[in-house]
C-alpha cells in the first residue's frame, strides 16, 4: 500500500497565534493527519512567528502595512500561498477583511474560526454582545470563508454555558479553549473527506460539540 501525503495546511495568523498552536499540537501529536508547511503572518512582532520558529515551520511576513491598497496586500499574500501548493488554508486570528477575488481564489479550501455561535454576533466584540443580551450559552463556529464576512457555510460549533459570574475577559478565556478543540477537529473531518463546502453549504444546522469535546449535535443533512 502507499502511504497516503499528509494533507499541506498554510495558516494566516495576526498575533499571538493560540489556534495556531492547538493546530500545530495536534499535528505533532498525530491526531492530524497534515502538516503546516507555512505561516503567513500580516503584523510584525506577532508571537505567532516565534511559535512557528520553536516548531521549525517556515513562515512569512507580509506587512499590510507596505502595500498601497488592500488588493496588492492579498496579491501578494495570495503568491505566497500558491508557492506553498496548500490543501487548506487556515484562518487563526487573521485580523484582516479579504478582498473578493482573494477569497474567490481559494473558496472551498479557506477556512475561519469565528467567536460566536454564527448567525449571531458576527463581526466583533461578540462576547460584549453575548452578555448584553443575556444569552446563557455562547460558542465558537469553524466555517468556511465565503465574500460575505462570517457568513459562509459552518462545519461545527462548540458550545458553553455562560455562567453567572462570566465577564468578557473570563468569557473570552473559556472559548479559546473551545476553539482550541474544534479547530483541528473541523481540519481533520476535512483532511479526511468527511465534510467539504458543498456538503457544509447543504446542511441545515453543523455538528455541535460542547465544552469538554464530546459531539452533542451530529450534522444535519
Amino acid at each position: 500500500m502507499v502511504a497516503r501525503d499528509k494533507a499541506r495546511l498554510v495558516v494566516l495568523a495576526s498575533g499571538n497565534g493560540s489556534n495556531f498552536q492547538a493546530i500545530i499540537d495536534a499535528c505533532e501529536n498525530g491526531r492530524l493527519d497534515a502538516e503546516i508547511v507555512l505561516l503567513v503572518v500580516n503584523r510584525p512582532g506577532a508571537y505567532a512567528l516565534e511559535r512557528a520558529r520553536t516548531h521549525g515551520i517556515p513562515s512569512r511576513l507580509i506587512d499590510h502595512k507596505d502595500f498601497a491598497d488592500r488588493e496588492s496586500f492579498d496579491a501578494a499574500m495570495a503568491e505566497a500561498i500558491d508557492a506553498a501548493r496548500p490543501d487548506w488554508i487556515v484562518m487563526a486570528g487573521f485580523m484582516r477583511i479579504l478582498t473578493d477575488d482573494f477569497v474567490d481564489r481559494f473558496q472551498g479550501r479557506l477556512i475561519n474560526i469565528h467567536p460566536s455561535l454564527l448567525p449571531k454576533y458576527p463581526g466583533m466584540n461578540t462576547h460584549a454582545r453575548a452578555l448584553e443580551t443575556g444569552d446563557r450559552v455562547h460558542g465558537a463556529t469553524v466555517h468556511f470563508v465565503t465574500p460575505t464576512v462570517d457568513a459562509g457555510p459552518p462545519i461545527v460549533q462548540g458550545r458553553l454555558e455562560i455562567f453567572d459570574k462570566d465577564d468578557v475577559e473570563s468569557l473570552k478565556q473559556r472559548i479559546h479553549g473551545v476553539e482550541h478543540r474544534i479547530y483541528p477537529l473541523a481540519i481533520d473531518w476535512l483532511v479526511k473527506g468527511s465534510i467539504d463546502f458543498d456538503r457544509a453549504a447543504a446542511q441545515t444546522s453543523p455538528a455541535v460539540v460542547d465544552a469538554s469535546g464530546a459531539l452533542i449535535v451530529p450534522p444535519s443533512p
